[in-house]
Order: structure tokens, then C-alpha cells, then sequence
């Protein structure tokens, strides 16, 4: 039998925990498997691309559980009343290869994406801002204010203290729908801004988080300041960035598994031996990161198989411990495992009506 989790039971585990502490959780597993990097089976996730989208698959393995995603991301499915991104995924038994979850992945893909932009900057901002921010004096410049904009703005907030947002969106109901759903929260300051120039200026930290299919340049090199650290979360697909070239220059580039970035991030403008390090390095203690408080550290962040696969293995968990999830035969159950046959006839079919 297969576990089936829906968006109303992640829905339920974000309501019975919180939703600071699922992405508390959902940055410490992802940061956990970061740290075995070795052990994983690892490629480039595969995509199809069509004139209005990506469609990808998403697949890792360590030496006990599989995993993939199935992940969309069209830009103008709004008009179609469609979220941009939609995602299920899959865990399985490797040494049966049996599923063993089936789960919605477009609300937990929201949170993972924000846990992981966390863990970057966690581990790649300056010191005396993540001081500052722990102390509730950080600032943070959100440029994009779409569907993944409220779960970056509350992961930095509650898990590091980020309590001046700086918004900017070029759609302004975007941006009035952020502020509603921020209005609640004691001790955020939150100020819209009327271009991503007077967003960025003086910020500590910067995320990128728009949907455009296309080549943008949202961020200029002469926007940077000394000590910034950038998360540049939406160039996530060939033909699609967010920063000039001029910024990557100005930076030391983090990325999650260089094969995948080198084809659809930000990296994707720049030589092939243009220098970046993978983050997982950082988290082991084999890189330092961040050199010096001047310098500018940037996240190219694309999304990686790994940090669904924490994801899966903690939203299994959290939803054994509350009781949910319905099992569901995915796949058939049979006395003789050689007379799949048998499972049309009539008697089978009662069977599992019964």
C-alpha cells in the first residue's frame, strides 16, 4: 500500500505545528542531507520545454529511499485561473523498488524553496547582520511578490529574525495581496517600494523570486553594496534570469549542484570555467564561504532534487505522527505476484470495491 498525502493534509500539518516550525524543521533536513552529500545518487533534473512553460522531473537517490517530482512552471497560468507551479512527488523503497508515499508537492515545494533560501543565507551572510537579525534588525529586499513571496518573507523572519521587508513587485496587486496576508505579524516592518532600486538599496540580504519566462535584469551590479548577500531564486530554467552578468562577476557565486545550474541559473550567462562553489561544501566545513564581511555572496538557487527529497521524508513523518494520509493501492496486491492477469477479473474487482 501506498501513502497518499493531499493538499489538505499538508494544509492540517502546517495548521497542528505551525508554520514556523515546519519551515524550522524543513531548513534543519535539509541542511542534515546537504551534510551527506556523498551518499546520494545525483543528476540534473529533465525537462521539457514548450513555448509557455517547463515541464521537469526531479529524481535522487540515497542507499535506502528514492525520490522524484514532477514540477511544472508557466507564467501565464494565472490568466487560466492555474497556479504557476504545480508539483507532486513520489518516495519508494529502493531495495524493492515499492512507492511508499505519494504526496501534493506545490504548497511543500513553497516551504522547502523558502527553508533552503534560509539555510543559504544563513550560512553566507555576514556575521554581524545575522547578529543584527537576531536581534530583530535585519533587512531584507523581496523582489517578486507572486505565490512564493509570503513563504520567503515568514522563513526569514521567524527563523532569522528579518523584521524589515522591502517589497517590489511590477504587479501592484501582487504586492497588495503580500501585504495583506504580512499585516497580522507583530514586529515586521514592511514598506512597498516603487522600484526594485529603492527595495535594494541598503539591504542586507536581497531575494529574487519572479516568474517570467524570459532573460530579465532585475538586479544591476550597481545596485550591490559591501556585505550583501543576494538569494536569486527565480532564474530557474534556460532563457530565464534575474540578474545581469555584471553581478555575478561582483559576487562569490554558491549554487546546489553545478551540473543543474550551469544550464538553467543565473550561471547559465557566464563561461563555462567561471568559478562557483556547491553549497554543500560550505555545510560540511570544507569551504569557508563568506571571505570577508565586504565581500558580495550570491545564492544562484534552481531548485535541487535533494531538498524535495528532505521534504517528502519529513512531510511522511509529520503526517504519521498526526494520523494522516489515506493508503491507497497504487499498486496491485496479489497472492501470485506473476498473475498480474487475475487483477481484471470480476472477482478482483469486488475485492477492492469491498
Amino acid at each position: 500500500m501506498t501513502t497518499l498525502l493531499t493538499t489538505h493534509d499538508i494544509a492540517r500539518i502546517v495548521s497542528a505545528h505551525g508554520l514556523p516550525q515546519v519551515l524550522r524543521r524543513l531548513e534543519a533536513a535539509i541542511t542534515a542531507d546537504f551534510r551527506r552529500w556523498a551518499e546520494f545518487d545525483k543528476v540534473a533534473r529533465v525537462a521539457s520545454h514548450s513555448r509557455t512553460g517547463v515541464i521537469e522531473l526531479m529524481p535522487v537517490a540515497d542507499a535506502q529511499q528514492y525520490s522524484f517530482k514532477y514540477v511544472n512552471g508557466h507564467p501565464a497560468n494565472g490568466l487560466q485561473g492555474l497556479p504557476t507551479v504545480m508539483a507532486f512527488g513520489v518516495l519508494a523503497d529502493v531495495a524493492t523498488g515499492q512507492p511508499t508515499l505519494l504526496s501534493e508537492l506545490t504548497i511543500t515545494t513553497a516551504m522547502r524553496t523558502a527553508a533552503t533560501s534560509v539555510m543559504a543565507a544563513r550560512a553566507l551572510m555576514k556575521k554581524s547582520i545575522r547578529q543584527n537579525a537576531l536581534h530583530g534588525a535585519g533587512t531584507m529586499a523581496l523582489i517578486g511578490n507572486g505565490a512564493q513571496s509570503e513563504f520567503q518573507a515568514l522563513a526569514f523572519h521567524h527563523l532569522l529574525g528579518i523584521n524589515k521587508l522591502r517589497l517590489f513587485d511590477t504587479d501592484p496587486a501582487a504586492t497588495a495581496k503580500l501585504v495583506r496576508h504580512l499585516a497580522q505579524l507583530p514586529g515586521l516592518d514592511v514598506q512597498v517600494c516603487a522600484n526594485t532600486r529603492e527595495a535594494v538599496r541598503g539591504a542586507d540580504i536581497v531575494t529574487t523570486v519572479t516568474a517570467d519566462k524570459r532573460n530579465a535584469v532585475i538586479i544591476d551590479a550597481d545596485m550591490l553594496s559591501a556585505g550583501m548577500h543576494l538569494n536569486a531564486v527565480g532564474g530557474d530554467c534556460p532563457g530565464k534570469t534575474e540578474l545581469d552578468a555584471q553581478v555575478l562577476r561582483s559576487s562569490r557565486v554558491f549554487v546546489e549542484y553545478e551540473p543543474q545550474t550551469r544550464i538553467e541559473g543565473e550561471l547559465q550567462q557566464m563561461p563555462a570555467d567561471f568559478a562557483v562553489t556547491e553549497l554543500w561544501r560550505v555545510l560540511e566545513g570544507l569551504d569557508p564561504g563568506r571571505r570577508s564581511d565586504a565581500e558580495v555572496t550570491l545564492f544562484d538557487s534552481v531548485g535541487f532534487a535533494l531538498e524535495d527529497f528532505s521534504a517528502l521524508r519529513l512531510m511522511a513523518e509529520l503526517a504519521q505522527g498526526l494520523g494522516l494520509g489515506q493508503r491507497v493501492d497504487l499498486i496491485p496486491s496479489m497472492a501470485d505476484p506473476k498473475d498480474l492477469f487475475s487483477q481484471l477479473s470480476p472477482a478482483a474487482a469486488q475485492r477492492r470495491a469491498a
